[in-house]
């Protein structure tokens, strides 16, 4: 029994031992598995980076996480960025009533649809212009038998048939006559009948009710009203079309009355649309304008944007950007090359051998292309940290008391 119970010990302890021996091998495995690995680079520098005052240097493994450039030279155009939408050039845009009153006949065309200058958009029949028509018809009839009287007039005169009084008389019919068709041709040349068309009119006796309402433009109909049997008058609202040149469209944006100064007619615009990601359109600033909005003290102003694709529409949302002087030359940082601080502050940090880094104060202006303008701290050709300089100015943070 007794060895038995030796040999049940001997084993717990053997099973012992060899669980422990594991457990210790795994450690060491682990331990020698993540001592092989890199490092991160802020804790290497937070155990060895040495501070100075505003400097900060590093060992060279640190450093060579950190990258470095010159501070270089960029065109920065300075501009205002507002938001806005785009219209129809109303300068380029017209309503295309009926100067007569009557009702549709025909509609030639639709919404959407591209029309040349006098291109028939819709015609109407009129009663005013078969009356004017009838009166012509009558008045040339009335002209011709007046004439041919005053011809037999003439013939009997010289055979002394008739007295100077009779002569006179068919004379002046004839003249009155001559008046009243001239007065009649007027009034159908109202509704825009040519000469030629009048005198069809009157060798064929027939009257045509109908009148053809032609585009004063060439562009596209942007809306339709019209419809067979609609009844118009001159002026009346809505307008059976509306046609508008679409090749230049209009942007609107608003602009706050402090940036005014800063914009003039002629201005570069660039927009950008939603609808046209990484599109650029481009046009000039055309009105600036006379009054500013009391309740957001805001003021129009309008660009005239080329579409020659007639890609545009009314109502789209844009980011207009409008140049508002001339390129200014001037040290530029990238992005990242920046420090800012939580109070405000913008900061970078300079180096001469890339291991001693010294934080330098910026003061900074326009942000374009990815890159900061720099008015005041460091200058061109100066090396800066471009990449992980906030790891810099962290290790400063915390070393400095």
């Amino acid at each position: 029994m007794q060895s038995g119970t030796r040999f049940t010990h001997f084993g717990a302890l053997t099973v012992a031992v060899a669980a422990v021996g594991i457990a210790t091998f795994g450690a060491l495995a682990l331990f020698g598995a993540r001592g092989t690995g890199a490092v991160p680079a802020a804790q290497a520098a937070g155990a060895s980076a040495r501070v100075d005052g505003d400097s900060v240097t590093l060992t060279d493994a640190q450093a060579r996480q950190i990258k470095v450039g010159p501070v270089l030279e960029h065109d920065f155009v300075p501009r205002h960025e507002t938001e806005g939408f785009v219209d129809f050039d109303q300068d380029r845009s017209v309503q295309v009533f009926s100067p007569w009153a009557g009702r549709i006949a025909r509609v030639l065309a639709r919404a959407g649809d591209d029309v040349r200058q006098g291109q028939w958009l819709f015609t109407i029949e009129s009663p005013d212009l078969v009356s004017a028509e009838q009166s012509l018809i009558a008045a040339a009839g009335v002209l011709k038998l007046t004439t041919q009287a005053l011809e037999r007039a003439r013939e009997m005169f010289e055979s002394q048939s008739i007295a100077q009084k009779d002569l006179d008389q068919a004379v002046s019919d004839q003249q009155t006559a001559q008046g009243n068709l001239d007065a009649a041709r007027a009034a159908v040349r109202i509704f825009g009948k040519t000469e030629a068309e009048m005198d069809q009119i009157i060798a064929s006796r027939s009257t045509a009710a109908e009148l053809r309402i032609a585009s004063p433009i060439a562009g596209r109909v942007t809306a339709r009203n019209a419809a067979p049997g609609l009844l118009v008058q001159p002026g009346n609202a809505p307008a059976p079309f509306m046609v508008a040149d679409i090749s230049t469209m209009w942007m609107i944006a608003s602009v706050a009355e402090d940036e005014l100064p800063y914009i003039r007619l002629g201005e570069p615009v660039e927009a950008t649309l939603a609808a046209f990601p990484g599109r650029t359109f481009e046009g000039r600033v055309g009105n600036i304008g006379a009054s500013v909005d009391p309740n957001t003290h805001r003021v129009t102003v309008r660009s005239e944007i080329r579409d020659p694709g007639h890609e545009l529409r009314p109502q789209m949302l844009g980011t207009f950007v409008i140049r508002t002087g001339a390129p200014v030359r001037s040290p530029a940082l990238p992005l990242d090359a920046v420090v800012r601080e939580g109070d405000g502050t913008m900061e970078a940090f300079v180096t001469a051998d890339g291991r001693r880094f010294v934080r330098r104060p910026l003061k900074l202006g326009m942000q374009r292309d990815g890159l900061d303008q720099v008015l005041a701290g460091v200058t061109t050709g100066e090396r800066v940290a471009t990449e992980n300089a906030l790891f810099l100015a962290n290790e400063l943070a915390r070393q400095t008391p």
